[in-house]
């Protein structure tokens, strides 16, 4: 097959498919929207900003992990900017696509390839179904394309009803994507595909046992410095416009009332301003410690040694971390929605609670780290669970055969 991927190349999901698919017999070509580091094996690499993705010097490959601050980066990424940064992007950016759709076009002419897979609907979806491919044209949807981005603005709902009418196919990450997407123009008709966004979870590194050691100096130390009775709560979400972060900080105090003993690990918030004022207002510093971006096998470690993992989003398909902690046994926390309800039972796998609740989720979890016996039945069936219905191999081996299929 000759493929053209049209997605974020910095992106660890995007990557990980690209990967998959140069280690067969496919020739494999790559239009991303921010500038990234090229993967080895790739056919050819070209870059086709949107929706001002081009402006600065972005975040080059994401897969790097320095641990290093960077004040202007850490500026650029608190809260209150990411949340300036969506609204610019879902007001004005619709107004990009149709220029750089033109060079998508003549990009794809150029490639000729069987199959044109666009991950994720704004803005790489947008530009793919605006360069009107001759050839088919799969679009992946990522949790919030539908429930987020979508309704956001008037331009944003155009462009998705017309990513969506276009697609020859879709890959959705859970059920409910598919009924919205139809309502959005999906032809019910056209093939459709239901698996976890990442492909499916690699469970050589997301597995139960011990923590074992991790490959971040800083993050060795750290773990090593806990006692092995000290409860562990992880949030893996980092700072999104649509993950609560603001309930899971304020839940921490009400938390420490009744587990006094609790630590709360945070990959992917290491300078964040928002972050450390709320821990500075909160007076929680001595509890919780905000980690960079971790690599894959280094957040297998932390999962591992967490009791508790947390998601508090209000809008979300599938989460990559939810599945991964799942996979190490870590008991899972989560906003409730439909797309999470497809994966946790509440009060039997993991707990699901209004995310907008400091008292909800300060309850959850608290709850769990007081139940060993419950989070030791919920990480058996949870391990049981991803083996079943999330393994990466197994995903990727479907992928394969649907894109066949398609073509």
């Amino acid at each position: 097959m000759r493929l053209l991927f049209v997605a974020d190349g910095r992106s660890p999901i995007s990557r990980n498919w690209i990967r998959h698919f140069i280690g067969g017999e496919s020739e494999v070509h790559l239009i991303s929207t921010f500038k990234c580091q090229p993967l080895s094996g790739l056919e050819t690499l070209h870059m086709v900003p949107v929706a001002f993705s081009g402006v600065g010097r972005g975040r080059g490959n994401r897969e790097r992990n320095t641990g290093q601050k960077n004040s202007r980066n850490s500026a650029l990424t608190s809260s209150a900017t990411i949340g300036m940064r969506t609204f610019i992007r879902h007001w004005l950016g619709p107004a990009t696509v149709n220029r750089s759709a033109r060079q998508v076009g003549n990009l794809i002419s150029e490639i000729e390839p069987n199959l044109v897979h666009a991950m994720r609907i704004p803005f790489e979806g947008a530009l793919a179904a605006g360069s009107n491919p001759a050839a088919p044209l799969l679009v992946s949807i990522w949790g919030n394309d539908l429930t987020f981005h979508a309704p956001a603005s008037p331009m944003m709902s155009s462009l998705t009803k017309r990513t969506l009418e276009q697609a020859d196919a879709l890959h959705t990450d859970n059920r409910r994507d598919v009924g919205l997407a139809q309502e959005w123009g999906f032809d019910d008709d056209r093939p459709h595909m239901v698996m976890p966004t990442n492909g499916g979870v690699r469970r050589d590194i997301f597995c139960p046992g011990e923590p074992g050691q991790s490959e971040h100096p800083a993050l060795s130390q750290l773990l090593e410095s806990l006692a092995q009775d000290v409860p562990v709560v992880v949030n893996p979400r980092g700072f999104r416009a649509y993950v609560r972060n603001d309930t899971f900080f304020k839940s921490i105090p009400v938390l420490l009332k009744r587990v006094p003993s609790a630590v709360f690990l945070c990959p992917g918030m290491a300078g964040q301003r928002q972050a450390t004022e709320w821990i500075e207002r909160l007076n929680i510093g001595d509890s919780v410690h905000l980690l960079p971006k971790l690599a894959p096998s280094d957040l297998a470690v932390v999962f591992r040694r967490a009791q508790v993992s947390v998601s508090p989003s209000e809008h979300d398909g599938t989460p990559n971390t939810l599945l991964e902690a799942m996979a190490c046994g870590a008991y899972p926390v989560a906003g409730d929605l439909v797309s999470i309800r497809e994966w946790v039972k509440d009060g039997k796998n993991g707990t699901l609670v209004d995310p907008a609740r400091t008292d909800q989720l300060a309850d959850a979890i608290a709850y769990a780290l007081e139940n060993a016996e419950l989070r030791e039945q919920a990480a058996a069936d949870n391990i049981k669970l991803v083996e079943k219905r999330a393994d990466y191999e197994l995903g990727m081996q479907k992928a394969q055969a649907f894109y066949e299929a398609v073509i």
